[in-house]
């Protein structure tokens, strides 16, 4: 496996304050393979859910040892029982009978989020095999979101030239609100410090102040109203976060279109936090400039929940998992 430096110094950070990930997908060789690359560099404590003889012996052919790497069954788990109960005690008012907990346990996505839940680990990647439905959906049954009324939302950290950005939303709310948008404009600048990134947010527009027109133009006016507001909020106002918009995508990144279209803004021309005006947008930008334009894309991240459980695209590389393994572990030291 190939290493870019930015996966080096994430792998590198994550190790500092070592944590332990489920992996729910050992049918998938790119996921055993990104679970020993994490393991080997002592990125994080793994945990990966399936056949101890499967797993092994795929290991046993490739001529790697499992340190740091521990298999668990669902099926045979002595946890199962305990799992069952507390998901039943969780869920019952929503007309979940001990049958139905059990049941659920036996999906490997629900047993690894009930491993967070319990304590026996600190987060989960998955979905290289599965849709993001898969693992949101126990996310939020079971790990449920940190902030009450307030969506789960998503980001990817979209490496370019050695860069870190975050695009938000890629993943979850298809046509966000004007209140939903300014809410991804504050768990996406949060998702950024989690990386060690200054946080200047830009909401994207086909507009730059008031060039364009339109109900489009007019959410995102309005929700950088509202995301502004909120940052006066205690929560908020000793964080470096710096929020603008309506602003062209040229004008959040470039200096010398800002100087002309956005004159004065402390965001644009300097904008590492992308927010995009709804999902179509930001799943279409990470994804083009991943594959037309080289960069390294580790995501969707989950941005609200009360601990990381995060998704992959279907197409990930196994880099992209280790990647993700160390952008959950470091996720988890900061929910710690």
């Amino acid at each position: 496996m190939s290493e870019s430096m930015y996966l080096k110094q994430l792998l590198a950070r994550a190790g500092k304050n070592l944590k332990t990930i489920v992996l729910p997908e050992s049918e998938d060789n790119r996921v055993l393979e990104a679970a020993h690359f994490a393991a080997t560099a002592k990125a994080a404590r793994i945990i990966i859910l399936g056949r101890f003889d499967q797993v092994a012996e795929y290991y046993r052919a490739k001529g790697w040892n499992m340190e740091g790497i521990e298999v668990v069954c669902p099926e045979t788990s002595d946890r199962l029982e305990a799992y069952a109960e507390m998901f039943y005690e969780l869920r019952k008012e929503k007309g979940v009978s001990r049958e139905d907990a059990l049941k659920q346990m036996h999906n490997y996505n629900y047993f690894g989020t009930m491993m967070i839940k319990a304590g026996d680990a600190d987060g989960m990647v998955s979905g290289a095999n599965h849709s993001t439905a898969d693992t949101v959906r126990p996310a939020l049954q079971i790990i449920k979101s940190a902030k009450k009324g307030r969506s789960v939302s998503s980001a990817v950290l979209e490496v370019v030239g050695g860069k870190p950005y975050i695009f938000s939303d890629c993943a979850i709310i298809i046509n966000p609100t004007a209140s939903e948008l300014a809410d991804i404009a504050l768990d996406a600048a949060e998702t950024a410090m989690q990386f060690g990134i200054e946080p200047n947010v830009a909401l994207l527009s086909y507009s730059t102040k008031g060039s364009g027109k339109g109900e489009g133009v007019d959410k995102v006016v309005e929700a950088v109203r509202l995301a502004k507001e909120q940052l006066l909020q205690p929560e908020y106002k000793d964080l470096p976060i710096k929020i603008d918009g309506e602003l062209q995508v040229d004008a959040a990144l470039d200096e010398v279109v800002a100087a002309k279209k956005a004159p004065g803004s402390e965001v644009a021309g300097r904008a590492n936090v992308l927010i995009f005006p709804d999902i179509e947008a930001g799943n279409i930008a990470y994804k083009l400039i991943q594959r037309l334009g080289g960069a390294e894309a580790y995501g969707p991240i989950l941005q609200g929940l009360n601990a990381p459980v995060n998704d992959l695209s279907r197409g990930a590389s196994p880099e992209d998992i280790a990647g993700m393994i160390a952008v959950t572990a470091l996720q988890a030291a900061v929910k710690k």
